[in-house]
């Protein structure tokens, strides 16, 4: 058996290589043990380097101090002033501590606080203006900005529109602009952060057309809404009408736009309007306007029920009404949200210090409805306001006191007073002539100036000259249909603009129309007096939107007329169920004549 192998260092390579092998590397060579002049052997790194467990054999100093001794030898005398025994308190520990609390804090705030304050510290959503954070509107809709406006006041308004003198000195102020500057705007659902076009039959008042989005948009700087003889939806023809509803709302001040009207001035038969109304209640959905178009009214009588009576009383009830309908005075199902609602029932407030609740609904105010008296071939605007609970004849008390026309030659007030549905109280202005669109193409400015209140008022205006108006007296109490003060409206008011035709309005001539007819609108402005700006559709005093959420569909779907076909029933009215316990609140309001009748 072969002697185990050694390693050793050599020149060449191992022992047994071939001369061939160069010399000139260097390898550690295995040689059979025993073989060898181990006396000339190099020693190993590890020997050479090698050394001894005991350190005086290898010359450390163990007899005299070191100068790093110190550092490893602690001395309890000598280092008492630094040693702290162990203690946080010191100034640098308590700075650690406390930058550690502080972080400790905001990863909990972060992660615990923030969240917990984001659910029920956050602030409800503001419908003032009509949008929300990220520009969604109170209909939950997120809009487009076509032309850049974000803010309330169109940036195109010039400098010279921001403020106006009221007709009664008072200084007024621009709350909202809309110019219409951008041409090829769209007004379908979302597309306009204020404005929204419907898409519907206006059955109502029997309107000939259909209301389409796609008749409204811009171009060369005004707002065209277009009405032709298109059929559509089994109609003959087609128009358009938006409105600011429940996107934006006004509380008092002054409403205006510049406005060429469609057609001639010399034809009769189209409807082009523009107009306000509360938002309670939105134009064309007939279930939400049910029992609250067109009531103004606070007060627990009569005026809130069906048909104005209880039990055939007063007598006015059914003897000085519309012949038409065997001399009823109403046909109205009475006020939804009045003043004698039952404690308990569905009302979306608020509440008198009496704890009766506030009368609410859906009023209407109308800056112009536009048409030409045959017999003249003139055109003239009706201004008006429509009112309920009625007056016996539909009489509203228009002395001079209590309303003004201007120039009554050419001005006059509107023979048609009401019938079983409203009420209406309305001038017949003339226009000019040439700003009609196939009469010379120019444009008026057309609005109203109205205050809230059982002392307040509206006034009537073209191109800023006040032409009528009327104050809240004029629509007082009447004690022959015994119903009490209605005010100028309170509610939150939305805008409207439109352009239809119906026989409803008066005699059409159908064979002198030319379509298109096209409705323009230079701008629409809205001022309040400085200082006491009211806007907002859902405003703490009069709130709309829990109402209208809670009964969406009724706001929404336009194919239900009437509160009953969606299903709901009236609140109950204290003076149709006097021996119910919830309703003894409000019949300490009601007239003592009414009480048990």
């Amino acid at each position: 058996m072969p002697a185990p192998y050694a390693f050793q260092p050599l020149h060449g390579g191992f022992a047994n290589d071939s001369p061939a092998s160069s010399a000139s590397e260097h390898s550690l060579l295995r040689v059979p043990a025993g073989q060898g002049d181990h006396s000339q052997m190099t020693p190993t790194v590890s020997e050479k380097f090698a050394l001894s467990a005991a350190p005086v054999d290898w010359g450390a100093m163990t007899d005299r101090p070191e100068p790093d001794d110190r550092l490893h030898n602690p001395d309890p005398r000598r280092d008492r002033n630094n040693d702290s025994a162990g203690t946080i308190f010191t100034w640098r520990g308590l700075m650690n501590i406390g930058f550690l609390a502080l972080l400790a804090a905001a990863l909990l705030m972060l992660f615990a606080g923030y969240p917990l304050y984001t659910a029920y510290g956050k602030k409800g959503q503001n419908t003032s203006g009509g949008f929300n954070l990220g520009f969604i509107n109170a209909s939950g809709q997120v809009a487009d900005f076509p032309n850049g406006q974000f803010g309330l006041i169109d940036p195109d308004t010039p400098a010279e529109a921001f403020t106006r003198m009221g007709y009664n000195g008072e200084e007024f102020e621009l709350v909202f602009s809309d110019e219409f500057n951008v041409n090829g705007r769209t007004f379908y659902p979302g597309d306009d952060p204020y404005w929204e076009a419907v898409d519907m039959h206006y059955w109502g008042t029997n309107n000939l057309e259909w209301y389409s989005p796609r008749q409204i948009t811009t171009s060369e700087g005004n707002l065209e809404i277009t009405l032709d003889d298109t059929p559509s939806h089994n109609l003959e023809y087609e128009g358009g009408m938006m409105a600011t509803w429940n996107k934006f709302c006004f509380t008092g001040g002054y409403l205006t736009a510049n406005i060429s009207l469609p057609g001639a001035s010399d034809v009769w038969g189209l409807w082009p309007a523009f107009w306000s109304m509360g938002n309670l209640g939105r134009a064309g959905y007939g279930a939400s306007l049910d029992g609250m178009w067109p009531y103004t009214y606070d007060s627990c009588d009569v005026g809130t029920l069906r048909n104005q009576s209880l039990n055939n009383y007063p007598p006015a009830a059914t003897t000085t009404g519309d012949p038409s309908y065997d001399n009823s005075l109403s046909y109205l199902e009475g006020q939804k949200l009045s003043r004698c609602t039952c404690e308990g029932e569905d009302h979306p407030g608020p509440k008198h210090p009496d704890g009766t609740f506030v009368g609410r609904a859906a009023p209407e105010i109308d800056v112009l409805e536009a048409q030409v008296e045959e017999a003249t071939r003139t055109g003239h605007v009706s201004m008006s306001g429509q009112w309920a609970p009625f007056n016996a004849n539909y009489f509203w008390t228009n002395t001079t006191d209590n309303y003004f026309m201007a120039d009554m030659e050419h001005n006059e007030l509107n023979t048609y007073k009401g019938g079983v549905f409203q009420q209406s109280t309305s001038g017949v202005i003339m226009t000019n002539q040439e700003c009609y669109q196939n009469s010379g193409g120019c444009f008026e400015e057309y609005g109203f100036e109205y205050a809230p209140g059982n002392d307040g008022f509206i006034t009537w205006s073209i191109n800023q000259r006040a032409v009528w108006g009327l104050t809240a007296a004029g629509v007082g109490p009447d004690p022959e249909s015994m119903i009490s003060q209605r005010p100028v409206p309170y509610e939150p008011m939305y805008i409207l603009l439109n352009q239809g035709i119906s026989k409803n309005f008066g005699n059409i001539a159908f064979d002198q129309l030319h379509f298109p007819t096209i409705m323009k609108v230079d701008w629409v402005r809205v001022y309040q007096p400085k200082g006491k700006r009211n806007i907002g559709c859902d405003p703490p005093e009069y709130p709309t939107a829990d109402y209208i959420n809670k009964h969406e569909e009724a706001y929404k779907n336009p194919n239900l007329t009437t509160w009953k076909q969606f299903n709901m029933e009236y609140p109950k009215n204290a003076l149709m169920n006097q021996d119910d316990p919830a309703c003894q609140t409000a019949l300490k309001v009601a007239p003592p004549e009414l009480l048990q009748l």
